[in-house]
């Protein structure tokens, strides 16, 4: 047997060593960025609560990943504006105050019904088609009470739509805006009469976007961000009132045990 059949050329070495060293090196660039995809899909869903401190050892565990990839992730997150990083205080979810909701969502809305206007105008047969099987999709899910599938989908869908817009710019304010609302659109649905209203509104969006009916498209979407927002600004006033009448309900427990020592 010839030595070269069993031994590889130096070049085929070389060759191996360079392919080994790109794979790693992809590796080590996709990992935080999958971490970080996971991460936001617990953000999203609520699974990590706005203003959680993100504990490492936990969501390395958690994860099974070491601490430098999720600390990438967490500087990815940070960027995207879901994630907090303090010195010496570690990462936190961001909490968006009342008036950070308010004008996000007046801004988003004024940015999808831009986004349903141009589609009508530049859409392609093509796209109206997958946006009408992502919402025959998206029904069965709601038909299924699957919140978490749903949403999935409900978020394709308004991706789509922007994207048929055919804006680079448009779509690149938008992304940077969502991202900060995505838990909060989530959440928006968890009431079931509500959750109903928005699946009408958007049976009624792609029937606006087959028509190429730009201005109908637009006031659907603009009144669909509204009460999106309207939501869950009354989840945060409710979710307020709860934890005052549950600290004084403590407080009240705790002075009648007093009274009776």
């Amino acid at each position: 047997m010839k030595i070269d059949a069993v031994i590889s050329s130096p070049q085929s070495a070389v060759a191996d060593s360079e392919a080994a060293q790109s794979s790693e090196a992809v590796n080590r660039r996709t990992l935080p960025a999958t971490i970080a995809d996971r991460l936001r899909e617990m953000i999203i869903e609520g699974e990590l609560a706005a203003g959680a401190r993100l504990n490492e050892r936990e969501l390395c565990d958690r994860l099974q990943v070491s601490r430098t990839p999720l600390r990438e992730a967490f500087r990815l997150l940070s960027a995207d504006g879901l994630v907090r990083m303090q010195p010496n205080r570690g990462a936190h979810v961001v909490a968006l105050s009342e008036k950070d909701i308010r004008e996000s969502f007046e801004v988003m809305g004024a940015l999808e019904a831009l986004s349903g206007e141009l589609a009508c105008q530049r859409i392609t047969d093509q796209e109206i088609a997958e946006v009408q099987a992502l919402t025959y999709e998206m029904q069965a899910c709601h038909a299924r009470k699957n919140l978490s599938s749903y949403y999935q989908v409900n978020r394709a869908i308004h991706d789509r739509i922007n994207a048929a817009g055919h804006n680079e710019l448009l779509s690149q304010v938008y992304q940077n805006i969502n991202l900060r609302l995505q838990n909060l659109r989530f959440r928006s649905n968890l009431n079931p009469e509500k959750w109903d209203r928005a699946m009408r509104e958007h049976l009624e969006m792609a029937e606006a976007l087959a028509s190429r009916d730009g201005p109908r498209l637009a006031h659907i979407m603009r009144q669909h961000l509204r009460r999106k927002g309207e939501a869950v600004l009354e989840n945060l006033k409710l979710a307020a009132h709860v934890r005052d009448d549950a600290g004084t309900a403590d407080i009240v427990g705790s002075f009648d045990e007093t009274e009776e020592t």
